[in-house]
């Protein structure tokens, strides 16, 4: 299968991830509910939610290509990628469905140990290609940051 064809499952897999989250998010960050929470300073107008993950996403899915290729054993990729696609797509209803801050904050912690595990640990493998999944974790840092100050002051 070529790198390209890989690309697309990656964009095909990620996307859904946020087709389910979006979901299970409803009206997110226009909520009555969220917009009444005291928020982050730093908190990001709302349609940067959407162009973060977006972007993310589309670099992560060329990232998880090329380590595909990189790897000769895919048996651990495919559990790591399976792990962070879940904690992905159960972040939303956790937070915005079941407005549980505080799991919420649990699972977002998970998501960014691991993806900044997936940046350090295949950073030898990758090299310059390890810049795809930065993205995805400054993202995460900044999510979790606006999650615990939710989770701290409401």
């Amino acid at each position: 299968m070529k790198t390209v064809t890989r690309v697309i499952i990656f964009l095909l897999i990620n996307f859904l991830a946020l087709a389910i989250g979006g979901y299970f998010t409803g009206d997110g960050v226009s909520s009555n509910w969220y917009r009444g929470l005291d928020q982050a300073p730093w908190t990001p107008q709302g349609w940067v939610f959407g162009a973060a993950w977006t972007t993310v996403m589309i670099c992560f899915s060329f990232y998880m290509a090329r380590w595909y290729d990189s790897v000769e054993i895919k048996e651990r990729l495919i559990v790591l990628f399976g792990i962070q696609w879940v904690l992905n797509v159960i972040w939303n209803p956790i937070f915005f469905y079941f407005r549980d801050t505080s799991i919420g904050l649990v699972v977002i912690v998970l998501l960014t140990v691991l993806v900044g595990y997936l940046l350090i640990a295949n950073f030898k493998l990758l090299n310059k290609w390890s810049i795809l999944i930065l993205p995805y974790f400054i993202w995460l840092c900044i999510a979790t940051s606006l999650n615990f100050y939710i989770w701290m002051y409401n």
